[in-house]
């Protein structure tokens, strides 16, 4: 009953969404780290190493969450101190490694921002000049201590590892299928689209983009044991007096991110760079997003895709044969041109 239940709520919230594929041999849908998420097998393994993921997505949610009372990150913005399991060392190792690299475009410490806004609450609302005066000299990753063990804060920090939590845990999803013969699958977290090698036939997944001002998709991107990681200002957002506020907000300002663009579709072969680089690079804008891609596009394995607010869009080289543009009346370019 479990197995149907789930196959109806997919049905639901999913169709349109994902593309057509075979049909799985084995499917898995639940909840977890606020949103659906769906597992598909389609060459080895079977409902029972569907269950031990399930597990063990929901073993990292239960390390990570920021309103667990028992995850360590909970712990850590209450204390300002605590020691780390190696699942979550790891994935702060990687979060600050990553803000490092994108020289703040990304910044852990944005949470109590990101609240002020409601953005974890639902409870919106502007916060004034002087409530992001007194939260911004707060956000700053290379304020985080941090000795491979043993995390500290300064006074009044906060952290939140969602802007890499998803795409981490596709790459340990992933790593548990391969270690247990499933050669073909698509792993679904939220989202956060995480392929295990091809489809049964050898040929890639077609993974659909959103289109994020009109209904359907974008576009359809063409991928073999990759992940695909978007995100775009129409994800979580609130209007007042005719202006949207969206989630992604700009480390620097406190705001919410206008950097010209409205959708970062990253595709790469690691799941927390796609992550945590979605992010980034839509606070960045196209120009250093472009620019940033030159610079580490193949040292970290990764290509984009990005929506501007003209509807105008960009593809780095490495997807210009996989990427297939839906909207035809959008003008498509590709970097670095």
């Amino acid at each position: 009953m479990r197995r149907l239940f789930a196959l109806c709520l997919a049905f639901i919230l999913l169709a349109g969404c994902a593309p057509a594929q075979a049909r799985p041999t084995a499917e898995d849908i639940f909840f977890a780290m606020d949103t659906v998420m769906t597992l598909r097998l389609y060459e080895g393994g079977d409902e029972a190493l569907l269950d031990e993921a399930e597990d063990r997505v929901k073993e990292l949610e239960a390390l990570w969450s920021v309103t667990d009372e028992g995850s360590e990150i909970y712990a850590l913005n209450r204390d300002g101190a605590a020691e780390l399991s190696p699942e979550t060392a790891d994935l702060l190792a990687t979060a600050l490694g990553m803000c490092e690299r994108t020289n703040g475009a990304l910044d852990i410490s944005i949470y109590p921002v990101l609240r002020a806004w409601g953005f974890t609450t639902g409870e919106y609302s502007i916060p004034t000049e002087a409530e992001l005066a007194a939260l911004l000299p707060l956000v700053d990753y290379a304020k985080v201590e941090w000795d491979g063990v043993r995390a500290a804060l300064p006074e009044g920090m906060e952290i939140d590892l969602g802007s890499v939590a998803k795409g981490y845990t596709g790459d340990e999803l992933s790593h548990l299928m391969k270690e247990n013969g499933v050669t073909s699958a698509m792993l679904d977290l939220g989202g956060n689209i995480q392929t295990v090698g091809a489809k049964p036939d050898g040929s890639p997944w077609r993974v659909g983009i959103r289109d994020p001002e009109r209904d359907g998709n974008l576009g359809v991107v063409e991928i073999i044991d990759q992940a695909v990681v978007t995100s775009g200002g129409y994800e979580r957002y609130f209007e007042e007096n005719g202006v949207r506020y969206w989630h992604i907000l700009d480390p620097k300002t406190g705001s919410p991110a206008r950097s010209g663009l409205v959708s970062v579709t990253v595709v790469g072969d690691c799941g927390a760079v796609c992550d945590a680089l979605s992010t980034a690079l839509f606070v960045m804008g196209r120009e250093r997003a472009v620019d940033f891609w030159l610079r580490h596009g193949s040292e970290l394995g990764f290509e984009l895709v990005l929506v501007e607010e003209d509807g105008s869009v960009t593809i780095t080289k490495g997807l210009e044969r996989q990427f297939t543009l839906s909207q035809k009346d959008r003008a498509l370019t590709v970097a670095p041109n």
